[in-house]
This record gives C-alpha cells, sequence and structure tokens, in this order.
C-alpha cells in the first residue's frame, strides 16, 4: 500500500525557537514570526522524521509574489523549500534575504 506523499494535518504549534503561538490550517510548518520550522516529516504532514532537529530559515528565494523559504536543519543539515505564507513577518524575510547563506 503507497501513502501518500502529502498528509495535511491542521495543528496549533508553539515555536520552539521564540515562543509564539501559531494557529495552523493545515499547510503552516513554520512560525510565522522567526520563521524556524522542525524538522519532523519525511513527506510534507507525515511527521515520521526521526531528526526532529530545529530547521533555520537561510534563504528567502523566488520573485513576487512567489517566494519560497530555504529552511536548513541544524541537528542533521536536511534542507527543504517551504511556501511564504501571507501571515509571515515581512521584516524577518528582509532579515533573510540580506543576509548570505
Amino acid at each position: 500500500m503507497q501513502r501518500k506523499k502529502f498528509q495535511r494535518k491542521i495543528e496549533d504549534f508553539t515555536c520552539e525557537r521564540c515562543g509564539h503561538h501559531a494557529i495552523g490550517d493545515g499547510y503552516t510548518n513554520h512560525c510565522s514570526q522567526c520563521l524556524w520550522s522542525k524538522h519532523v516529516d519525511v513527506h510534507p504532514g507525515d511527521r515520521a522524521a526521526p531528526c526532529g532537529g530545529m530547521m533555520k530559515p537561510v534563504a528567502v528565494e523566488g520573485t513576487t509574489p512567489t517566494y519560497t523559504l530555504l529552511h536548513r536543519c541544524e541537528r542533521c543539515g536536511y534542507e527543504r523549500r517551504n511556501t511564504v505564507r501571507p501571515a509571515d513577518s515581512p521584516e524577518t524575510l528582509i532579515a533573510i534575504a540580506k543576509t548570505r547563506r
């Protein structure tokens, strides 16, 4: 039996980096304030990754109106791209865009 690669999970969470309480909508995978994520998925929503490391937002890629965040796991180095959401902090996005990887 083959599992779907994307599994929508509607979950609220408290960011382990900055403490912000995030209201999930099934597509929320990072904190809207500090933009950090957590390495919990092999495929989006499956919660099958054993790592559990914090994923630092290291780059903003793309052009208006479609931007992506590149997250890198601080524990294992795994990288994943995630869509920038309308609720994401513009100030934090700008700060990340100004840094070099």
